[in-house]
């Protein structure tokens, strides 16, 4: 399964962001499976709803609700993970969202995330030393 962030979700709604191309050439991707998590879904429909408008955001629901985007649910026994990865990367900053995405990640093994955020997922690391693969900037 591949790691969406809010950032590409955005992206695959707004025809006029300037990722939307690059966005829907992912869309292949799809078949291998999309995986996200709760705090990155709630951003995305915020901002999905705000920018694009709620009809947009319902799709994205749909998504979720189709089984097209899986939303992942940490144990509560990774609660203390995910402070404990905002403070690692509060300098870039990391918000629970990206640190959400930070312990999917370590739960799945592998880094290959769909990312409008270069910069922030080229620095981060996953168990603590493993690099990101953002399939986004792969595409240029």
């Amino acid at each position: 399964m591949i790691i969406v962030d809010s950032g590409f979700l955005y992206a695959l709604m707004d025809r006029r962001d300037a990722w939307h191309p690059r966005a829907m050439a992912q869309l292949p991707t799809q078949r291998e499976g999309w995986v996200t998590t709760w705090p990155v879904l709630t951003e995305a429909m915020h901002l999905i709803a705000h920018w694009v408008g709620p009809t947009a955001a319902h799709a994205l629901a749909r998504e979720v609700e189709d089984g097209a985007i899986v939303a992942w649910q940490w144990a509560p026994t990774a609660q203390a993970r995910l402070g404990q990865l905002m403070e690692r990367y509060a300098g870039l900053p990391a918000d629970l969202a990206d640190a959400s995405l930070l312990l999917l990640a370590e739960h799945l093994g592998h880094g290959r995330i769909l990312s409008t955020d270069e910069r922030d997922w080229g620095a981060r690391r996953f168990k603590g030393q493993a690099p990101f693969q953002n399939l986004m900037s792969d595409a240029r």
